[in-house]
């Protein structure tokens, strides 16, 4: 578990990274501009780390299906070789569909406006300014993005509906109440990174809404990486008692 938690933390650092220091240089500058090879790069680091974070989420739930349902075969299970081929298969997989994207999106022809109505470069914003037919990207980014979602979401799903059994099969309220905090966490970052992510690309680009796409992007590559360690910390004693003191003063002073 700790394992792919490194491998989350890393995940989350990167694709924020490939954002974050150039929308805070354009805040600052007054001419906001970006090449094309920096706009094609920014464009595949951000999609291979996204795509490859749902990957990672749904092996971490496969990790704790096989930890709670098969504790006895959880070290044959989740071997370190088991976990270190699916963290290669997570990282080569994002980077596969990513470059997909961006080759098939910088072929196609830009004659009118530059301007990207964006604060990095994303697939939707970047078809909006194609002169040509874009049907066939858009079909294949909800082809791949749909592919990827569904299919990691169906792991997640399944993996926690056994554990939900397994869990309500346990006689003790302490021991379903400690099983079930083991997993709260996880679901947590699921449900915000998940729900996001289907927001922004499952969908035709007819129904897009530029201004709120660009609100809801800055949640999913700024605010939940940030928010993600804290996520995974609450089942940490120490955070724990300095979120309580913390909550408490602020009663005090209220």
């Amino acid at each position: 578990m700790y394992y792919f938690l490194s491998n989350l933390s890393f995940l989350d650092f990167s694709y924020s990274t490939a954002i974050t220091p150039k929308m805070l240089v354009d805040f600052l500058a007054s001419k906001k501009s970006i090449s094309p090879y920096g706009c094609a790069l920014q464009m595949f680091f951000f999609g291979c780390f996204a795509d490859a974070e749902c990957l990672l989420l749904a092996a971490m739930a496969f990790d704790r299906y096989a930890a709670i349902c098969n504790p006895l075969l959880y070290s044959t299970l989740m071997s370190r070789r088991v976990c270190l081929c699916c963290v290669v298969l997570v990282y080569v997989s994002g980077s596969m569909t990513s470059m997909v994207h961006v080759c098939l999106t910088f072929r196609m022809p830009f004659c009118g406006s530059n301007i990207i109505n964006h604060f990095f470069c994303d697939i939707p914003p970047l078809l909006a300014l194609s002169c040509a037919d874009t049907h066939i990207n858009e079909l294949l980014l909800f082809t791949l993005c749909g592919f990827i979602q569904t299919s990691t979401f169906v792991v997640i799903f399944l993996s926690y509906f056994w554990i939900l059994i397994t869990v309500l099969g346990i006689k003790s309220s302490g021991g379903r109440s400690k099983t079930f905090s083991t997993c709260a966490s996880h679901l947590i970052a699921v449900t915000l990174f998940y729900g996001t992510l289907l927001f922004m690309y499952l969908r035709p680009t007819t129904s897009y809404s530029l201004g709120t796409d660009k609100v809801v992007a800055v949640f999913y590559t700024v605010v939940f990486p940030m928010v993600n360690p804290i996520i995974y910390s609450f089942r940490n004693k120490d955070v724990k008692n300095a979120l309580k003191k913390l909550l408490d003063r602020n009663r005090t002073f209220s």
